[in-house]
């Protein structure tokens, strides 16, 4: 067994399949099945069970996840280690992040690391809610998270850190319900019709709880597709809760952001497994840091807001 079948076992967990695997490995099908064929023999067992073109993990091969994640990730440690001795000039940080967060913060962050390093690629992997987010980083899916979470996210299965909040604020058409510029207390939102996330977002959350203490609103329209909320609000399809990194992409198409009272916010943090991070990726946790420290004496000092979409 060596790294390079362990490489190719994750590629099939991870595009679903031999075929997408080979075409993202830019091999052929008959030498990763080879390989991995190759790398059951030698553990005595099979990891899948070939179901006419469907690749279905057996129970060992769940179990392998975890440890060949590790495995590759302390062989991308050890390569990165030493290549970085004369300065951060190659490598790549893998990090999900949750759909708003993706944009902002994630946007300036990347702005700022990738002028202090451009020669390290960032990619950026899609995760839909809190749990998945510490999922990917748990298992070495991937080696940073950035995510939101109603409460402050303390250490566990993964270490934090907070890089700061995000408030909840009321998307509406220009021509909606409420007056342009005043706080919407939550109790009016009672009989209109609101659009949400899937269950496990904090937006979600915001909305359900509402409900919980007896706002009697209507779930319209619920998307996984983010991208459609703004549209279906400009639409009068109903109304949105969205966090404030919204503001300047709603606001630029034209629909009202208002406050939303009493305040509530969302704790925005990156994430990362306790064991030892690669010279890429603890500079881009340094570079994420010093830019919520920036943002942060920014907002103290009242300048603009940049966000620009949701």
């Amino acid at each position: 067994m060596d790294v390079r079948q362990l490489e190719y076992f994750l590629a099939v967990v991870d595009n679903g399949g031999f075929n997408r695997a080979a075409t993202a490995l830019y091999l052929s099908q008959p030498s990763l099945s080879q390989a991995v064929r190759a790398l059951e023999r030698d553990l005595g067992s099979d990891l899948f069970d070939r179901i006419g073109r469907r690749a279905v993990l057996t129970e060992a091969g769940r179990a392998l996840i975890e440890p060949a994640r590790e495995a590759v990730r302390s062989l991308q440690l050890a390569r990165a280690s030493v290549e970085s001795v004369q300065g951060l000039h190659s490598g790549r940080v893998d990090i999900a992040a949750m759909p708003s967060q993706a944009i902002e913060p994630l946007t300036e962050i990347i702005r700022r690391f990738t002028r202090l390093y451009p020669e390290v690629s960032v990619r950026v992997q899609a995760a839909f809610t809190l749990r998945e987010v510490t999922e990917m980083v748990r298992t070495g899916a991937s080696e940073l998270g950035l995510l939101a979470s109603p409460t402050a996210v303390v250490n566990g299965d993964v270490r934090s850190y907070p890089l700061l909040e995000q408030r909840f604020v009321l998307l509406s058409p220009p021509d909606g319900p409420f007056t342009p510029g005043v706080p919407v207390p939550h109790a009016e939102l009672a009989g209109h019709r609101l659009i949400v996330g899937q269950t496990g977002t904090g937006m979600r959350k915001y909305v359900d709880d509402l409900r919980t203490e007896g706002v009697a609103l209507t779930i319209a329209v619920e998307t996984e597709h983010r991208v459609a909320i703004l549209p279906l609000v400009l639409s009068g399809a109903g109304l949105a809760v969205v966090t404030d990194s919204w503001r300047g992409w709603a606001e630029q198409a034209g629909a009202l952001v208002l406050e939303l009272e009493p305040t509530t916010a969302l704790h925005i943090a990156l994430v990362s497994r306790h064991s030892a991070l690669t010279p890429a990726a603890e500079a881009f946790l340094e570079s994420a840091l010093a830019t919520a420290a920036a943002r942060g004496a920014a907002d103290l000092l009242g300048r603009p807001d940049r966000s620009s979409a949701p």
